[in-house]
């Protein structure tokens, strides 16, 4: 019998061959030589929810690709208040290469699986990389791309319409594997209704009560209070204002 060697995988790490962050995320840009080398020195490791990462301030040893779950990043002010800034989804890369320390929180937002590098590897090789490099550029750019929209609908949009963007989100980002233009979605909410009324700019009661509307008005449906279900994509998209 003849076996049919994967030309995309014979010089692949086995660590690495089946990792979303080598087909879409940073380490696509590297070839097989590259992998082999940081496949020596990272580790993947499964982070509970609720975890701190990387502490504001704190000296940033090492830099990760988000293999799955959800990240948020939060700003802290002196009196403890606190403003989510930003969710990374998988495959995410997760740092700001060429800074000593943070300045940000990073937390896991639900259960995570990470593969971590240490800081020291991952720039050698940006600057030994010129795709490396633009895939790291390009993440930066779709950043900001999303935090100028994200402006715009904090600044902008109805209570209702930030809402239904928050879900539009989710539904697009939260599972590596799914259809970004798929007609349906299925999904855990990654954060409390707390947690989306920081992020939002409302009230927990303003997001109960939108959640509750568009579930009555058959946009969504809600099981056991955190596992939404969207039957068509388009309808809630409608609900977005863009």
């Amino acid at each position: 019998m003849t076996i049919r060697q994967d030309v995309h995988s014979s010089d692949i790490p086995v660590l690495c061959q089946s990792c979303e962050a080598r087909h879409r995320g940073v380490c696509g840009a590297l070839d097989p030589d590259q992998l082999v080398g940081l496949a020596r020195t990272s580790s993947k490791q499964r982070v509970g929810a609720g975890v701190e990462l990387v502490g504001d301030a704190e000296i940033v040893g090492s830099y990760s690709n988000v293999l799955s779950g959800v990240v948020k990043l939060t700003k802290s002010l002196s009196d403890g208040r606190q403003q989510i800034v930003g969710l990374q989804f998988a495959p995410d890369f997760l740092g700001r290469p060429f800074k000593t320390e943070s300045e940000i929180n990073v937390e896991t937002a639900t259960a995570v699986a990470l593969c971590s590098f240490p800081k020291t590897v991952i720039e050698r090789m940006i600057k030994e990389s010129p795709e490396l490099e633009h895939r790291l550029l390009r993440q930066a750019l779709n950043e900001l791309d999303e935090a100028r929209e994200w402006m715009v609908m904090l600044g902008r949009k109805t209570a209702a319409e930030k809402v239904a963007s928050f879900l539009v989100m989710i539904a697009r980002n939260i599972d590596p594997c799914a259809d970004s233009m798929a007609s349906s979605a299925s999904f855990d909410l990654p954060l409390t209704r707390s947690d989306i009324g920081d992020f939002l700019g409302l009230t927990i009661e303003t997001v109960s009560r939108q959640l509750t509307r568009l579930r009555a008005e058959g946009v969504i449906r809600i099981e056991n209070s955190r596992h939404i279900i969207v039957d068509d994509m388009k309808r809630l998209e409608l609900r977005c204002g863009d």
